[in-house]
């Protein structure tokens, strides 16, 4: 299979204190992977890095075909501020700005398809709303409808069904199901074993470092999430950052 996006030896930290130890593997194409751990594990952090919104000072992210402008990121909602006034239908067309750039006017297809998009995650009729008036589901709904308009080959989602009601949950799935059966490549937080059973064919269980990698069902057992839950126990927060004597690949994805 061919690597949509590599990983060779990627260390990060905050304030200097680690946060992601020596992760190296690959992301496949057209495969929809899970990130899992638990609290405080750099899963986020890691896909922060991926994104660009990270340095990466030590290691390397390395992408195949597609670039990191390629990437359609939802962010985790907690760190997106809604008291911004702007509309529901705004918002959905802030992820055509690589087709019309970020001064280009609007056109009457990108406004047409942003209305389908809102149409397909459920919220016809939101587009004069606003962003605040929003609950959390609709609100979720809103920055998967603009996924859609972005039509990116390439989505990673940060935590997307945390404090969302099960009938948007579900309906996002099948969302990203469909992503999966054109071919996408999904990389996700979450923290639902069961949504990763059903959705997600390939798994990282991150506990600061990898503790396992690949097929969902080889790397969900017993034994590899008691071990993370060990080494999560045994953190020491201010550890000072360690260094391998690691070279990265210079090989092409």
């Amino acid at each position: 299979m061919t690597a949509a996006i590599s990983l060779h030896n990627v260390t990060l930290s905050y304030h200097r204190h680690p946060a992601v130890h020596h992760v190296s593997g690959q992301f496949q194409e057209g495969i929809a992977t899970a990130i899992i751990g638990p609290n405080g594990a750099g899963k986020s952090t890691l896909l922060k890095a991926i994104v660009g919104l990270m340095p990466t000072p030590d290691g390397m992210v390395r992408f195949g075909k597609h670039k990191a402008k390629d990437i359609a990121y939802l962010p985790q909602q907690a760190s997106i501020d809604r008291s911004f006034p702007i509309s529901v239908l705004d918002t959905v067309l802030l992820g055509n700005w690589q087709h019309s750039g970020w001064f280009g006017g609007v056109s009457q297809k990108a406004r047409a398809a942003a209305e389908a998009a809102l149409i397909k995650v459920g919220l016809e009729g939101f587009g004069p709303r606003h962003i605040g008036s929003l609950s959390s589901g609709q609100f979720q709904r809103v920055l998967f409808a603009r996924i859609l308009l972005q039509d990116a080959p390439l989505i990673l989602l940060d935590e997307p069904f945390t404090a969302i009601d099960t009938r948007t949950t579900t309906d996002l799935l099948h969302l990203i199901d469909h992503w999966r059966y054109e071919g996408r490549t999904i990389i996700s937080v979450l923290h639902d074993y069961e949504q990763v059973r059903n959705h997600f064919s390939e798994t990282v269980l991150m506990a600061k470092e990898c503790v396992a990698w690949g097929a969902t069902d080889v790397v969900l057992t017993r034994e590899n999430l008691q071990r993370a839950n060990v080494m999560a126990e045994n953190w020491l927060e201010n550890a000072a950052i360690c260094h391998r004597d690691e070279t990265p690949s210079t090989e092409a994805a």
